[in-house]
Order: structure tokens, then C-alpha cells, then sequence
């Protein structure tokens, strides 16, 4: 940072900052916890010394705290794939159901924006299609904040809602999906190759807030890559040029993220063996009648307070899959 030049390129430059930021955080972090350690230690060896077992309440609680801490540190450093640490690509889409799975969609939604505010990060809404009664038919959200595709690369899958249904006067129960596809934002230096020969570019009219400008005007941007079918809009932005440049972006996205499942899959032929989890699998199912549960078909991992879980809590479903993830070539090994 105190290069000459430093500042000549504001992107890196910003770059390099927030490595920097994350690092210090990182130090300080590891600095507080050794910090409770040794009060903890400290406030055991006054309770063999006092014979005072007053204080034993507030140790337990000290030592759980801090197990829950050094968990949560331990599995930030454990996040060291090659993308882990860039910021998500989340998009929503609803199965058949009509506005019966697009409501779901919209649940999800607040669900992962609540998550994503607990974590600090910050949330960019790039696409948003509202449904027509209620909900909505598609969403693509820009989750910014480190390891954020680390954590979310957890959640990719369809998830199942079970309720009575708001949407019908007999009061039945229905069962709802939603698709969940999370990519890493790529930079600029990841080698994506996209002829502009191959693109079809469309403009039209946002549909979403705005104010005047953005609904007057052709800003939103729909760009199609015509050798796969990858279609991408964009309409966040008031600009046409700013909204193509997000866009390019996720199709620069969704075509990696293709690239990398090709390779995955040609290596797993290779080796005999099938992907774990593929697109379109049921990971959790939430259940709001007969009975309250969140469950995940991965890990096994249950929770009752659905209500918590829609309103973000949802740190215990991905720390059990990253942790299984990072355990399995371990356990291959034995």
C-alpha cells in the first residue's frame, strides 16, 4: 500500500485493501480469543483456590461461548477454495406451483437477505421479477462480503416448503419448491472467453422500482449467450451501460460455473463415481404443518424454530455440510 503508484488502479487498489482488512481481522480475532482463554483459566484456578462454586455457572457459560467463537474461526479458515473468499451470485427461481412457490420464493428471499445482514455483508438486488399475485417468479441478488460464495455455496439446491397454504379458501396443504443457485462473483483476471459474436443483446423497460427514469427509458439489459442458452438481465441500475456491465458479469459467472461442472463431472467419470449433490436435488425441507421443522437431507441436521430459520438463523445447516465436505476426502483417505 505505500508503493508509489498504489492508487493508479482504484479497483486493485481496493482489492488489496479489503485483504487487508479481512487479515487484521483475522489477527484480532485470534487475539480475543486467546484473551478469553486465558481469563477462563484464570477464573478456574480462583474457584479451586476459593473452594467458590458461585463462580461456576458463569465459567460454563464462558467456555461455551468460546467453543461457539473458536467453531466459527475455525471454519473461516477453512474456507480456502480457490473462490471461497469472493463475493455470491444468488438467484431464486420458483418450480410449478404458481403463487403458491413464488410466495415461497419471496419467503427465501427475506430468509437469505436477513442471513447475509447478521454476517455484515452488504445486498445488491441485480434482477428482480415480482409475481403477479403475489411473491415472485425469479430474483438474482449480489451478496459482497468475504468468504460470502464460501458460506452460500452451502445452500445450492431446491428447497421444500410444506404449510397450509394462504392461498387456498379450503385450507389444504401444499408443498412448494424453490431452486437455489449461488455462483462466485469472478474477477476480471479469470479467463472466460465470450466472442461477441456469440451474444444477443436486448434492451427494455425495468419493471421494478426505480423512480421515473428507470421506468421510462430502455436501461434494463437482457443478454443471451446464444451457444448455450445462458440468458441474463440485469435492470438494477438507471444506466443501460452500468446495467450491461452487471450482466456481463453474471454470464461471465454462469459460464464458469458451467466450466467448473464440466471438469467435476469428467473427473468423477474418470474416477468412477458420481457427484454428491447435482442441480435440482431436494438439500432441506421445511415443514410448517403438521408439526414446525427445518431439516436437511445432506446432515441430518434438524431444527424446530422454523420462525429463527426464516429469519436467518440459518449458520447451523452450513457449518454441518462444510464441515462434512471438508471431512469427506479425510474419511475416503481411511
Amino acid at each position: 500500500m505505500s508503493t508509489p503508484g498504489f492508487w493508479d488502479n482504484q479497483s486493485e487498489a481496493q482489492k488489496v485493501i479489503d485483504e487487508v482488512k479481512h487479515l487484521k481481522e483475522q489477527v484480532e480475532t485470534m487475539a480475543k480469543l486467546e484473551e478469553s482463554q486465558e481469563e477462563l483459566e484464570l477464573m478456574l484456578e480462583l474457584i479451586a483456590e476459593e473452594q467458590d462454586e458461585s463462580l461456576l455457572p458463569e465459567l460454563k457459560e464462558g467456555i461455551q461461548s468460546l467453543k461457539e467463537k473458536l467453531n466459527e474461526f475455525e471454519l473461516n479458515l477453512l474456507l480456502n477454495e480457490p473462490y471461497d473468499k469472493n463475493n455470491a451470485i444468488l438467484e431464486l427461481h420458483p418450480g410449478a406451483g404458481g403463487t403458491e412457490s413464488q410466495d415461497w420464493a419471496s419467503m427465501l428471499l427475506r430468509m437469505y437477505t436477513r442471513w447475509a445482514e447478521r454476517k455484515g455483508f452488504k445486498v445488491e438486488t441485480l434482477d428482480y421479477l415480482p409475481g403477479e399475485e403475489a411473491g415472485l417468479k425469479s430474483v438474482t441478488l449480489l451478496i459482497k462480503g468475504h468468504n460470502a460464495y464460501g458460506y452460500l455455496k452451502a445452500e445450492k439446491g431446491v428447497h421444500r416448503l410444506v404449510r397450509i397454504s394462504p392461498f387456498d379458501s379450503s385450507g389444504r396443504r401444499h408443498t412448494s419448491f424453490v431452486s437455489a443457485n449461488v455462483m462466485p462473483e469472478v474477477d476480471d483476471d479469470v479467463e472466460v472467453e465470450i466472442k461477441a459474436e456469440d451474444l444477443k443483446i436486448d434492451t427494455y423497460r425495468s419493471s421494478g422500482a426505480g423512480g421515473q427514469h428507470v421506468n421510462t427509458t430502455d436501461s434494463a439489459v437482457r443478454i443471451t449467450h446464444l451457444p448455450t442458452g445462458i440468458v441474463v438481465t440485469c435492470q438494477s441500475e438507471r444506466s443501460q451501460i452500468q446495467n450491461r456491465e452487471r450482466a456481463m458479469k453474471i454470464l461471465k459467472a454462469r459460464l464458469h460455473e458451467r466450466m467448473m461442472e464440466e471438469r467435476k463431472k469428467e473427473l468423477a467419470e474418470l474416477q468412477g463415481e458420481q457427484t454428491e449433490i447435482g442441480w435440482g436435488n431436494q438439500i432441506r425441507s421445511y415443514v410448517f404443518h403438521p408439526y414446525s421443522m427445518v431439516k436437511d437431507h445432506r446432515t441430518q441436521v434438524e431444527v424446530g424454530n422454523v420462525q429463527a430459520v426464516m429469519d436467518g438463523e440459518i449458520d447451523v445447516f452450513i457449518d454441518a455440510y462444510l464441515r462434512k465436505r471438508i471431512n469427506a476426502p479425510k474419511e475416503k483417505e481411511r
